[in-house]
């Protein structure tokens, strides 16, 4: 509850809206191509609950289910997309939940 409007709009900004910007930009490349296949990073913190991650899991379940959507509507042009789901890696940003 103290993220602010900004912590939310950075976080959904950088973990999802940056990546299906590009998808929007890398569709007509990949279909001309005949084939391809995007891989999006996300997280088990996209899956189950964890505390302390609400903004940050709600902008890797976007991106889950975005890459879901996103295999189910490029299919047709033999366009692939996954998500690695990678679990904790400690980072400048994980110090604070130890």
């Amino acid at each position: 509850m103290d993220y602010t409007v900004e912590d939310i709009s950075t976080t959904m900004g950088t973990n999802f809206e940056s990546s299906y910007h590009l998808c929007q930009v890398a569709h007509p490349l990949l279909k001309e191509s005949g084939h391809g296949s995007v891989v999006f990073i996300s997280s088990i913190a996209g899956l189950r609950a964890f505390p302390f991650f609400s903004a940050y899991a709600a902008s890797k379940g976007a991106m889950n289910q975005f890459t879901k959507n996103l295999a189910f509507e490029w299919a047709k042009d033999n366009i692939r997309a996954n998500a690695v789901a990678a679990g904790p890696v400690m980072i400048v940003l994980m110090e604070a939940v130890k």
